[in-house]
């Protein structure tokens, strides 16, 4: 039969033009859409909705256009549906409730914030020369030659106080460490 009278014929509601069409194209869709996304669920959800909609939309069905060709055309343009909802569910999902991955996220995030408390808190207490080139280097991250110029040190002077604040540093931290771990 061709395409022109099997169109003609679904547009006519023949049930057996139907099944010959789902017979011959279901797993040509279904293999073609598993191909696409590698989902047999999307796949064969596509496949379903694909021939259900051959059916119900077929008054509008182009007699003019290959059987298979508007099979495949139903199968991509579901198949992208399929895929876009499932991926704005996934949003809302993560939205209403957050996952475990997050709550440990929230955890870390507390505790490095926590820990930059402490740091700032280090760096406040440091004689106020050494703090002021530590904070340049550091937070404003001026070079040690830019440093000498604005604070009238030499560039050696400034690499010692930067030494001195980050062994000061590291000294804090590891004994901060030995305490949160016993």
């Amino acid at each position: 039969m061709s395409t022109f009278n099997m169109i003609r014929a679904l547009k006519e509601g023949n049930t057996s033009v139907f099944k010959e069409l789902f017979n011959e194209y279901h797993r040509k869709v279904y293999l073609y859409v598993l191909s696409r996304t590698g989902s047999s669920y999307i796949a064969e959800e596509t496949t379903q909705i694909t021939f259900i909609k051959l059916w119900d939309y077929r008054q509008q069905l182009n007699e003019s256009e290959e059987v298979g060709k508007l099979i495949f055309h139903i199968a991509r343009a579901t198949c992208i549906d399929l895929l876009r909802k499932d991926a704005v569910r996934d949003r809302v999902r993560k939205l209403e409730s957050p996952a475990e991955n997050d709550v440990w996220h929230l955890s870390d995030t507390v505790e490095v914030k926590e820990l930059q408390q402490r740091i700032h808190h280090m760096v406040d207490n440091m004689p106020p020369v050494r703090r002021r080139v530590f904070e340049l280097s550091r937070y404003e991250f001026k070079s040690y030659k830019e440093i000498a110029e604005l604070l009238s040190l030499s560039v050696k002077t400034v690499e010692n106080h930067i030494a001195l604040a980050i062994k000061h540093l590291r000294k804090s931290l590891i004994l901060l460490i030995l305490l949160v771990l016993h």
